[in-house]
């Protein structure tokens, strides 16, 4: 994934607890992610559990999550004001738990758009509990709502999983991933499997669906207990 040199904007986020303090603007460079935890280097055995599981820190109960929002270019000004009006005060309220360890507007590469770092202390239990909470604050949901006049485009509630394979090896992935969706299907996970024929050939898509992200963690992790699971990731993965 192509990396973002990230601006950081808003005077009203500068109490976060983190090493992103400053007085001015802030450059950073971050990968494009939705989610992830920190990563620690140490050998292990990529074939007997969850690769967040293996490479995540146990003792790091934190859950981050990374929001891009393409903002029209008319409105990027209006919509960090809006930013700057509501996001610090849920940061700042003890009933959430959660912090915004920061915000940012694209500097150099995709223009328009606004980039919001949050921190969950509890993982994906403290992710739920604020989003149901805020669904309960006026304030947040009128936020929302003129927050969505200002936006191109917003994501859907799937995963959707790319992979780009060798010349050759299309049919025996294919036998592998009819086993994984055996297993899979054992969870009842809603899925589809696509590969193209226009276009880049060789490349194959999983659709996946989740009740939400405590259940896709659940789910995930539940597979790696099924006999056969760490096999097919692990063949799949020569592919």
């Amino acid at each position: 994934m192509a990396t973002r040199i990230l601006q950081r904007v808003g005077k009203g986020l500068h109490k976060t607890n983190t090493v992103l303090h400053s007085n001015g603007p802030v450059t950073i460079t971050l990968r494009s992610l939705a989610g992830f935890k920190s990563l620690f280097v140490r050998k292990v055995d990529p074939r007997k559990d969850a690769h967040s599981n293996v490479l995540s820190k146990k003792e790091d109960l934190n859950l981050y999550k990374i929001q891009f929002h393409n903002v029209k270019p008319e409105c990027l000004d209006a919509y960090n004001e809006l930013c700057e009006a509501v996001l610090p005060s849920i940061h700042a309220n003890p009933e959430y738990p959660s912090e915004l360890v920061g915000t940012w507007n694209t500097w150099y590469g995709e223009q328009d758009q606004a980039v919001h770092l949050w921190r969950y202390r509890g993982g994906y239990p403290a992710l739920t509990e604020v989003m149901n909470k805020l669904k309960q604050n006026k304030e947040f949901m009128e936020y929302r709502k003129e927050r969505g006049k200002m936006l191109l485009s917003r994501p859907n509630i799937y995963e959707l999983r790319s992979y780009q394979l060798r010349p050759g090896t299309m049919i025996e992935w294919g036998n592998y991933w009819a086993r994984a969706i055996e297993i899979r299907q054992k969870n009842q996970e809603a899925v589809g499997g696509f590969f193209s024929q226009i276009g880049s050939l060789y490349t194959v898509h999983h659709l996946w669906a989740y009740k939400d992200l405590q259940s896709r963690d659940e789910t995930r992790n539940a597979a790696w207990q099924q006999e056969g699971w760490d096999e097919v990731v692990y063949y799949t993965d020569n592919f």
